[in-house]
């Protein structure tokens, strides 16, 4: 199954809801495009719903730092959301799990952004 994505507004907080795999080729640039596409809207605050992914690799998490890259230096934040076992494994083995904040409860997580 190929990455698809679904974008939505909860008060000023834009979520993607991620599902399938985040890979080298089109499921890596869908989400590199798509994290543009929100920049350059003007949304400041972003946060990614990764419960439905079902597998990504290195080129999966190169976009990950690339859209939270892109993100921050708009001035803007990006945020994790129900990060699946296996990425959480590969955020801990390369040490990215201290750059990315992370959530398990979506309401929390839409707080967490802060008027």
């Amino acid at each position: 199954m190929s990455l698809k994505l679904t974008t939505r507004k909860v008060g000023d907080v834009m979520v993607i809801d991620a599902s399938g795999k985040i890979t080298l080729g089109e499921g890596s640039t869908a989400f590199r495009d798509r994290i543009k596409e929100l920049v350059a809207a003007g949304d400041k605050k972003v946060l990614v719903n990764m419960g439905d992914v079902t597998y990504i690799d290195s080129s999966g998490i190169g976009e990950l730092v690339s859209g939270f890259t892109t993100t921050t230096n708009s001035g803007g934040v990006l945020k994790l959301l129900n990060l699946g076992k296996r990425v959480q494994d590969l955020l801990q083995i390369t040490k990215l799990y201290t750059v990315f904040e992370t959530h398990t409860d979506e309401a929390e997580a839409i707080r967490s952004f802060g008027a």
